[in-house]
């Protein structure tokens, strides 16, 4: 059965819009209670800054009570902190109200496991075959209850910090944290600061339609100047939702998801501490490959999107994998993509080496990539069309062993993505343009 409502990353789209309406979630709270909690149960939700969030908390809020499902509140903490939570309070099932790195005019709806973990295709198939039976409302001896359980946030914070090397702390160091007026603008602060550093806060003020605007991890511009500007060691950019992370050397330069993947994985080979492979995806830059394998550090790719590499990451026995976009699986440490927590081990590794971010990152070589997001009407697989198959074929032949070309769709997005990475960067923009010029005229 193919999903109608679920993508990579639960349910999202423009708010008003079907599905992101207070009718269907209502009813995919019912619909979820029937699946994950049919004799009732408890379900902990979170969410970002969005001022939509109020609106689908209280629709999910009433869906979940009507069906006999207890629910605790939490507010706004990041998509990793609901993870977290969900198992340390033996919770049936999380829910994080966000659309992640979108705009505020964007919102979604994603759910948890019990173990934290993100539901199965099966599961999720299974509450949109419910959706077709509405929305239930139990005898008032059945109902739920709800309650506020905002001050567990400091949980998560701790949960956080004690991942840092016993003894060590991050005094010393001069930080600029950018949350992108997201789920993290409260906590993330707070954690480092308890940790010793000094902390320079921007994007840490959300009004409800800031989030991701000019700011976070997607627009890292202005972090960019303000590290080197007020000579701090690093710089710290989250998503909205505060699973994606970019952080910033010290000369004002971007270090994204595969550098940071690096240096994480060759400190734990030099601790021989790194179990399996490393797990990229189809996108991550050719020199995480090269840089890895000349340790001796196998690297393996998984589709786009970090259920895809959570899988291989698990069935290989590996613990350290993600995206170049930030999204980095820790799994000896947690179940899912937590920002907060990378940049905490990149910050140790930071302490424990004397070295600055740029020098760490030094040792992984770029390959240039062109990346183009041609946007259609609606998402259909290029793969399935002769004409953009043609182009792609001739294209990689140029190409040969010093490149590579990826087409896909996004799974949250109405674009189809063009990569083309390469030795020569001016070879990967004409080569990327070639293919996208014939995606925008068979889409058009």
């Amino acid at each position: 059965m193919a999903r109608k409502y679920f993508g990579t990353d639960g349910v999202r789209g423009r708010v008003g819009e079907h599905p992101l309406t207070v009718d269907f979630a209502l009813r995919l709270a019912s619909a979820a209670a029937r699946v994950l909690a049919p004799n009732g149960g408890t379900v902990l939700i979170g969410k970002d800054t969005r001022l939509s969030g109020y609106m689908f908390e209280a629709a999910l809020e009433a869906g979940f009570v009507a069906a006999g499902v207890n629910v605790n509140l939490i507010g706004p903490l990041p998509t990793p902190g609901i993870a977290y939570l969900t198992r340390r309070f033996k919770c049936d099932f999380g829910i994080v109200i966000s659309a992640s790195h979108n705009l505020y005019d964007d919102n979604g709806i994603k759910f948890f496991d019990a173990q934290g973990g993100k539901l199965s295709d099966e599961v999720e198939e299974a509450i949109e075959a419910e959706l077709e039976h509405g929305a239930i409302t139990r005898s008032s001896m059945s109902l739920g209850r709800a309650q506020r359980v905002d001050k567990s946030r400091r949980l998560y914070q701790e949960f956080c910090a004690e991942s840092l090397p016993k003894g060590l702390t991050l005094e010393g160091l001069k930080l600029v944290v950018d949350c992108a007026n997201g789920a993290g603008y409260k906590v993330v602060p707070r954690t480092l600061a308890d940790l010793g550093a000094e902390i320079i806060p921007i994007g840490c003020s959300p009004n409800g339609r800031n989030i991701n605007d000019g700011c976070g991890s997607t627009s890292p511009g202005l972090l960019q100047l303000t590290v080197p500007g007020v000579r701090a060691s690093a710089g710290i950019a989250l998503d909205g939702d505060g699973d994606r992370l970019v952080m910033i050397d010290g000369l004002g330069r971007i270090v994204d998801g595969d550098q940071l993947i690096y240096i994480i994985a060759s400190a734990r080979k030099r601790a021989g501490l790194l179990k399996g492979p490393v797990v990229g995806t189809v996108m991550s830059n050719l020199g995480l490959e090269v840089a890895l394998r000349s340790q001796g550090i196998e690297f393996k790719r998984a589709q786009v999107g970090d259920r895809y590499v959570l899988g291989m990451l698990r069935e290989f026995g590996g613990e350290v994998g993600g995206e170049s976009s930030g999204h980095i699986l820790l799994l000896d440490k947690t179940t899912t993509g937590d920002a907060l927590m990378a940049a905490l081990q990149v910050l140790a590794v930071m302490r424990e080496t004397g070295q600055g971010l740029a020098e760490l990152a030094a040792g992984m070589p770029r390959f240039p990539q062109t990346m183009i997001n041609v946007k259609v009407a609606k998402r259909f697989d290029p793969k399935t069309v002769p004409e953009v198959e043609s182009t792609v074929r001739k294209v990689a032949m140029q190409l040969g062993d010093d490149g590579r070309v990826v087409l896909r769709p996004s799974g949250t997005e109405p674009v189809i993505r063009v990569m083309v990475e390469a030795r020569d960067e001016t070879d990967t923009v004409r080569c990327a343009e070639e293919i996208a010029a014939v995606v925008r005229r068979v889409a058009s």
